[in-house]
């Protein structure tokens, strides 16, 4: 059984066929994610298939993604704590100006959609799966639309709906300025606070002794030291902070004083020339313990991944090169894309943090068969091999030297490798070498 049908066998379109062709689509455009639907496709036949999905207006973009929600509720059921992270991205269409239904992006002359998911992260930092996004094109100036702050509050209540359904395991929202918002305060006050919030500050919020909230701090409760990732002209550095904490309650707007605690990380000593990093943070949860709050800076700095996740979407799938013509064939087409995105990053975040798992977790017998046969040329082991090793194997085949200074594949690395590793599964299958495969037990993920 493929990754695809375990993950969407359970479609309910309301014809299996159409699941059938789900799964199909999905198996194919993972084996290629970098190509155009045609290009992944293999004959007129089976383009011809994948365009009657996207095409098909009985078929909602939301249908396609309920059985991979379905699963990632199941893996989110196996932690106490799951760090549900949001954040906002424009997908931008200008090249392809006859796609009917896009908005404006930043400025009139650019148009295209925004998406604002929801990406489930284990406190590790596995990638559990996508459990909701916004799909939106903006309105025309002038006219009358729903305020795009509403997607933070309905983020949230969406996980708290889901908190209701995993009594197990307390979900935590975490986001960044954009989403500091008093309604979102006071909405998950209201409710009952069904899952915690850790949200980055930027207003300086007024108390309800009058005074304002980031002038009031007195005390480091202890220092908290991590390194900070390379970027685009920024290098790895060391960052050492001092981290203070209150609980405070902020001024009533309309629904009353609420409570709050306030979580300041101030970089001391930074290099000659570089800003400090400050973090300054709000949550509903009651901490006191240096411990505590350096936990929720580091479930804070798992928002990383959700970076990389819309950069595996965008440069791993290339979703804003696809010409589907009309808005609603781009959002079924997306749907599938982020499920593809989110399994390159399971195989970037599963294959660091727990690489001794059987890598038949993730890979089919034929794919760690094909991949040890190119890379060693003698015959596959009967046992299958660890995860580390196969997800090693596989960013060698896209272009990882996999050096001792170089660290786990990236995701360029795998999502190339993972087109090599189908290549060579279609190959030895041409040969007959696979006449007798084996399967993987039934499951998600």
């Amino acid at each position: 059984m493929s990754w695809a049908e375990a993950e969407l066998g359970g479609a309910q379109l309301g014809d299996q066929r159409l699941t059938k062709r789900l799964v199909k689509l999905v198996d194919t455009l993972s084996a290629a994610p970098t190509a155009s639907i045609p290009a992944a496709c293999r004959g007129w036949a089976e383009t011809k298939a994948a365009y009657r999905l996207l095409d098909n207006d009985a078929v909602d973009w939301r249908d396609l993604l309920e059985p991979h929600w379905a699963c990632s509720e199941q893996r989110m059921s196996a932690y106490e704590r799951v760090l549900c992270i949001q954040d906002t991205t424009e997908l931008d269409f200008t090249t392809h100006p006859g796609t009917a239904g896009l908005g404006r992006l930043n400025h009139d002359a650019r148009q295209g959609l925004y998406l604002h998911p929801t990406l489930a992260v284990s406190p590790e930092g596995v990638a559990l799966g996508v459990l909701d996004a916004w799909l939106w094109a903006r309105a025309a100036r002038g006219e009358v639309a729903v305020p795009e702050s509403r997607r933070w509050i309905e983020g949230y209540e969406r996980i708290g709906e889901q908190g209701d359904r995993l009594p197990g395991t307390r979900l935590v929202y975490v986001a960044d300025r954009e989403a500091d918002i008093r309604d979102l305060i006071d909405t998950a006050a209201r409710l009952g606070h069904p899952a915690d919030y850790l949200v980055r500050a930027y207003h300086d919020r007024s108390l309800a002794g009058g005074e304002r909230l980031w002038r009031s701090f007195e005390g480091a409760l202890g220092r908290v030291r991590f390194e900070l990732p390379a970027q685009p002209g920024r290098a790895a550095r060391l960052i050492t902070q001092e981290v203070f904490v209150q609980r405070v309650t902020l001024a009533d707007r309309g629904h009353g004083e609420q409570p709050v605690t306030a979580i300041l990380a101030r970089e001391i000593d930074p290099p000659a020339g570089v800003k400090p990093i400050e973090w300054r943070l709000l949550t509903n949860e009651i901490l006191t313990t240096l411990d505590e709050v350096v936990e929720r800076i580091d479930w804070y700095r798992k928002r990383w991944l959700i970076e990389i996740f819309f950069r595996i979407l965008k440069s791993g799938c290339r979703v804003e090169a696809q010409q589907l013509a009309t808005l609603e064939r781009l959002e079924r087409g997306l749907a599938i894309y982020l499920i593809i995105a989110w399994r390159i990053l399971l195989l970037v975040t599963l294959g660091r943090e727990v690489p001794e798992l059987d890598c038949e977790v993730l890979f089919t017998p034929e794919e760690w068969r094909a991949a040890w046969i190119v890379a060693y040329h003698q015959t596959p082991p009967e046992t299958p091999p660890p995860l580390g090793e196969m997800v090693a194997l596989v960013g060698r085949f896209g272009g990882h030297l996999g050096r001792k200074h170089d660290g786990p594949p990236g995701p360029k690395a795998l999502w190339q490798g993972l087109q090599c590793v189908m290549h060579y599964v279609e190959a030895l299958q041409a040969v007959g070498h696979f006449d007798d495969p084996g399967t993987r037990g039934e499951r998600c993920g």
